[in-house]
């Protein structure tokens, strides 16, 4: 009974640490411009194949650093592809993400051997590449914790007109809800952008699958730095395992906490500057394990930590935060910067020596607000109803981010909705051939539309009457046909329209006619077909438009009937003439018929003068 009973409470537990264990991380590897699926040592992480992700060219790739994945293809976009391309993936679970694109080189000899371009994550600007980035492992790849909330994620790179952008990996890992929690200002509004991650009093680089780190961590890239300066500090390093390493929500690898580098006594300050961008916010975590066998305890090692010389934490005694030697601390703050470089400076107080063995620095970003997501489905129905080429990209989202709007959109933020919506499209002289679709009403704030100089042709859209805002229509010059729609009229805050170069026909609305007396700009001009207001031919009787429609009906009925009475003489001349033929067929028959006829009757005739009787001829044989 009692082995029966230590079995049954044995299954439970571990039926319920089995039912609480956490899920694998979501994670998309994909490998730009491969035609098939690919692993890659040393992990044999699986890379997906780019079909249908993007357009693009895949070639084969030459890559710029010994850290970007050991992938041989990647796929570049020219100029002529347009200036915006994008990766539009679904399927992505909802949550917080690390999304890391590897830049790449096309190899051959003719290409421009360090393309400049920026990088996109939904809409916001995270990574803009600087001349001589193929030298510096950590520029070789952009990267940002964001999180992603609707299913999908939209990657784009932005020309600059320095070369075809060019990218080897895309890696989408997830992380932690809590991940660099850094304060009130955390959010699903920010994204963080890295901007540098050090592993100090090492020279090996690694990543957090070399480290053997929790999957949940991101597999996060840590440059190596040995020491600040020449006899600046000292390294340090230990086999020793180290406490609360890897533990939620970020999940630092044990390995990292390793190695270290001391300041000296010639030395006495830890000072660590890099580049930043001007006017940003930048949160920054300090890395700390006491290491160093010289520290035996608490109080033996106390410094301040100063950012670009302002005190942010004080009395910094590692031993004594973490609880114990050889034992994690991590501390963050956020700071604001308004120039171009980032000092961290560790200051000894007891001790005389400062410790660091990793740092991480990102970049604060607002995330950007997207276009009305109806809005963003119109043009796209504009842009394959135009056939509007490939030269103008039209890809990911037309008003963010704001340094590369879609080319012929104007945008407009709407703070009550926190949405971007299109006030303006300028779309003319730029050979369009197609037709205007009815999807253009629902650019609902639309004022100004110019698709003149093109050749579109078909009718104006009657739903173009609803864009009430609408201030400015310009369809001149194309090849519109059919009438001016009546909707047209609804139009009360029109102030400008050209129509004129097209086929139009029929009688100008009298509610647009009735405009110019307003002070109105209406062109009218060079429509054959047009009439009903000054400067356009007289109109015949003006009919509804149900009388038209009657009468068309009644012209319908009446082709209908003509073709059913011809067909219906056509049927019986038909037979007609069938029947004339098989008579004419027949006819020498019928006149030896008719001549034996004729013989036997005059015969009859002849015979009948010369009859006896019975009793003239002999008797009767019947008697």
């Amino acid at each position: 009974m009692l082995r029966f009973t230590l079995l049954w409470l044995l299954v439970f537990f571990l039926s319920l640490s089995s039912s609480s264990a956490r899920p694998a991380p979501f994670a998309m590897r994909i490998s730009c411009g491969a035609r098939q699926n690919v692993q890659t040592p040393p992990t044999y992480a699986r890379w997906y194949k780019d079909f249908a992700y993007t357009g693009g060219i895949p070639a084969n790739a030459t890559r710029p650093s010994f850290v970007t994945p050991p992938l041989k293809t990647l796929r570049y976009f020219p100029l002529s592809e347009g200036p915006e391309n994008c990766y539009n993936i679904k399927r992505v679970p909802k949550g917080h993400y690390s999304v890391r694109v590897f830049f790449g080189l096309v190899a051959q000899p003719d290409s421009d051997n360090e393309p400049l371009f920026d990088v996109s994550v939904e809409g916001t600007l995270i990574h803009s590449l600087k001349s001589g980035w193929t030298s510096h492992d950590d520029q070789v790849f952009a990267e940002a914790f964001v999180f992603l909330l609707d299913g999908t994620v939209s990657i784009c790179f932005h020309s600059t007109g320095h070369g075809d952008p060019a990218i080897i990996s895309i890696e989408i890992l997830q992380v932690d809800d809590r991940a660099y929690y850094f304060g009130p200002e955390w959010g699903k509004g920010v994204i963080l952008k890295t901007t540098s991650r050090l592993t100090c009093g090492t020279s090996k680089p690694k990543f957090d699958e070399d480290y053997s780190g929790d999957h949940w961590g991101g597999d996060r890239f840590w440059q190596p730095i040995r020491t600040f300066g020449q006899n600046a500090d000292e390294p340090r390093s230990t086999e020793s395992g180290i406490k609360q390493a890897s533990d939620a929500p970020n999940f630092y690898p044990e390995a990292l906490y390793q190695s270290a580098i001391v300041s000296t006594d010639s030395q006495p300050d830890l000072a660590y500057t890099i580049d930043v961008e001007p006017n940003k916010n930048y949160s920054i975590w300090l890395h700390f394990a006491e290491i160093d066998a010289s520290i035996s305890g608490a109080g033996k090692r106390i410094f301040d930590v100063l950012i670009n010389g302002g005190t942010v934490f004080e009395n910094i005694d590692v031993v004594d935060m973490s609880g114990d030697r050889y034992t994690a601390l991590v501390l963050n703050t956020t700071v604001a910067l308004s120039g171009r470089t980032l000092t961290i400076t560790l200051r000894p107080k007891t001790g005389n020596h400062a410790i660091l063995n990793a740092v991480e620095v990102f970049q604060v970003i607002a995330a950007e607000s997207k276009t009305s997501p109806e809005e963003v489905r119109a043009l796209q129905a504009l842009k394959k109803a135009l056939g509007l080429p490939n030269r103008f990209g039209w890809n990911g989202d037309p008003c963010v981010p704001k340094e590369h709007p879609w080319s012929g959109a104007d945008c407009h933020f709407d703070k009550s909705g926190s949405k971007w919506f299109i006030d303006g499209l300028g779309l003319d002289n730029q050979g369009l051939r197609g037709f205007l679709p009815n999807d253009i009403s629902k650019l609902h704030h639309l004022q100004s539309l110019n698709l003149s100089g093109n050749t579109i042709h078909g009718a104006i859209p009657s739903s173009l009457g609803t864009v009430t805002s609408l201030e400015v229509l310009d369809l001149s010059y194309n090849f519109l046909s059919d009438s001016i729609p009546e909707s047209l009229g609804q139009l009360t805050a029109l102030r400008k329209l050209n129509l004129n170069g097209n086929s139009l026909s029929g009688r100008v609305p009298a509610a647009l006619g009735g405009r110019l007396l307003n002070g109105a700009s209406f062109n009218f001009t060079d429509n054959a077909g047009l009439c009903g207001i000054p400067g356009l031919p007289t109109c015949g009787p003006h009919l509804s438009a149900g009388a038209k429609a009657g009468i068309g009906f009644g012209a319908s009925l009446s082709f209908l009937l003509l073709v059913i009475c011809s067909v219906c003489w056509w049927k019986r001349r038909q037979n007609i003439l069938r029947a004339q033929q098989i008579a004419a067929r027949g006819a020498p028959y019928a006149k030896a018929r008719t001549q034996l006829s004729h013989d036997i009757q005059m015969s009859r005739h002849h015979n009948h003068g010369h009859a006896r009787t019975a009793a003239e001829n002999g008797p009767s044989l019947l008697s």
